[in-house]
């Protein structure tokens, strides 16, 4: 393969030109005009996976890369510059299928056909998940389907062959239905030895490549590091901050938003840090949320979130730091920060200031960091056995926005409340701190009758509004039989917490 220019992008195992791709032009655009016509345009703002594509991207937990499919539709062409991508086109031939496109068309997994290269990409990308391996026969249900239990953030649709049916959470069929779909996932083998995309995860993931390009007027930057970024922001202070620009693309696709000068910031390795010891954990804010997932439960309230955040279309692209810059008060990660008592590390060309996140927000999508401020990462003490719990109230389970969200954070000792940090999401104009609904908690037992006497004070927290999603009394129930259902859940003190 010929070496990659920094205006070209591997796809299919072929170089293609970016010169001249306007800047607000999203990748399955670009991908079209090219004549790969297989990925297409459903929703235009990541719901429905018609448009998935495979990005190679750094591996989560060991050397080498990975396979992740993500919506085409969300992300910036011009973000491409140097990377390696596969559509549908690229995994087989009319005349050598794919095994994902064999067991597809086998077991009559497409009908009309338009969602279905969306389906193949996603379906390859957990094809070749490092980590995916064939299960004993315990616990195998009818069908080879597996369950494993847990609690409302695990999931169940692990086959016997280890594919975890949840890969495809984030792709629509309208016609076909998902039970050939789903048996034709469950009928996958592993990857030969000889075939190419596996062997291709052998290798690292190409590096970002720094860019600055102006197209019709529109500029394009992808800097180097953290300080050309912030030089940037301080010249250019109404730059449009992008990581994985799962809020761009819907700009740009639905409300025709064209910012004259658009900065990625995502492959920021100051961006991009972990850091844990016992007294304190620092997230990156340009890790994705697949990425913070990887980290296993060394985090339980954040393992609880993350299966319930849209899907993993959404979450191999959407960071924590993407969550905090809209400001959006339904964010469904903010109120698990909150209730881990995070902070929000700002930086600027005048250094780097630390903000409590239950003073960051100021109004409805207005927040403390000026325009000249990236959000590098964020802290929260760590975790030390407390009850967490995170409950999300939505029209659909999954892939949908919020009416309500909660989380929990409880420090239960000998059966009583020592500590308690509950954040609220869609109640108010900004994500709060259920503050009254704290102090009821601390110093009572954790017992059905006080929850009983706590919950109509939750159910009082904010100022809720009635609006297409939920009516202002709905949701204050909802707020009252989210503390009902965490004493449910756990009705005793953690082992953990009976031992102190």
């Amino acid at each position: 393969m010929a070496a990659v220019t920094d205006n070209e992008v591997t796809v299919n195992g072929a170089l293609r030109s970016l010169d001249g791709v306007p800047v607000h032009t999203n990748a399955l655009d670009w991908l079209r005009s090219c004549g790969l016509t297989g990925s297409k345009e459903g929703c235009a703002e990541g719901e429905c996976g018609a448009c998935a594509m495979l990005v190679v991207t750094p591996a989560a937990d060991a050397a080498g890369a990975a396979w992740t499919a993500v919506n085409s539709c969300l992300v910036p062409a011009q973000a491409l510059r140097g990377q390696e991508i596969v559509t549908a086109e690229g995994l087989g031939t009319p005349e050598e299928l794919h095994p994902v496109q064999e067991a597809m068309a086998v077991g009559g997994g497409s009908q009309c056909g338009y969602c279905t290269p969306g389906f193949v990409c996603s379906m390859a990308g957990e094809y070749y998940r490092r980590d995916r391996a064939p299960k004993g026969d315990e616990g195998t249900l009818a069908g080879g389907e597996r369950t494993f239990a847990g609690g409302e953030g695990t999931l169940a649709g692990v086959g016997g062959n280890g594919f975890d049916l949840h890969a495809l959470s984030g792709n629509l069929c309208r016609c076909t239905g998902y039970r050939p779909i789903r048996d034709a996932a469950y009928e996958l083998g592993m990857p030969e030895g000889d075939d190419p995309l596996a062997a291709r995860l052998r290798h690292p993931a190409p590096d970002p490549v720094p860019t600055d390009v102006t197209v019709d007027g529109a500029r394009f930057v992808r800097p180097a590091t953290l300080d050309e970024a912030v030089a940037l922001l301080a010249s250019e202070p109404e730059a449009r901050l992008v990581a994985g620009a799962t809020d761009w693309g819907v700009d740009v696709n639905l409300r025709g938003l064209r910012a004259p000068l658009v900065v990625a910031i995502d492959r920021l390795p100051e961006l991009r840090a972990f850091r844990a010891d016992d007294a304190e954990i620092e997230l990156g804010a340009a890790l994705t949320l697949t990425e913070v997932a990887a980290l296993g439960n060394r985090v339980p309230l954040l393992s609880e979130l993350l299966p319930q955040f849209a899907s993993p279309l959404i979450r191999n692209r959407a960071t924590l730091g993407g969550n905090l810059g809209t400001g959006s008060p339904i964010g469904d990660a903010l109120p698990a920060l909150l209730a881990l008592g995070a902070s929000v590390a700002l930086a600027s060309r005048d250094g780097e200031r630390d903000v409590p996140l239950e003073e960051y927000f100021t109004g409805y999508r207005q927040t403390v960091r000026r325009d000249d401020e990236i959000i590098r990462a964020l802290r929260f003490p760590a975790p030390r056995g407390e009850l967490a719990a995170f409950h999300k109230i939505a029209k659909r389970r999954f892939d949908d926005i919020s009416s309500v969200a909660v989380a929990f954070v409880l420090d239960l000792r000998g059966g009583v409340v020592a500590d308690a940090r509950i954040g609220l999401g869609g109640v108010a104009a900004t994500p709060v701190r259920a503050r009254a609904t704290e102090q009821a908690l601390i110093g009572r037992d954790w017992s059905l009758t006080t929850v009983r006497e706590v919950a109509p004070v939750l159910g009082a927290e904010g100022t809720p509004l009635s609006d297409h999603r939920a009516s202002a009394a709905y949701r204050a129930a909802m707020l009252e039989n989210a503390l009902r259902k965490v004493f449910a859940r756990h009705p005793r003190p953690t082992a953990e917490a009976v031992a102190r």
